[in-house]
């Protein structure tokens, strides 16, 4: 997999990361990946393209 930044929301810090996985909820596509600083997962939009992508 490509390696894409995410923002983690609650240690205000940016990250990157190469394992995530594609959802598609309500007609919008997101990269969702682990947070490094804890259990919780940080979300980011992506657009039609890079989610074609990322699915073959």
């Amino acid at each position: 997999m490509q390696e894409m930044e995410f923002f983690d929301v609650k240690s205000k810090k940016k990250f990157k990361a190469t394992e995530y996985r594609l959802v598609e909820k309500s007609g919008r596509n997101f990269i969702v990946a682990k947070a490094p600083s804890g259990s919780h997962e940080c979300w980011r939009v992506v657009g039609k393209d890079v989610a074609s992508k990322l699915k073959k």
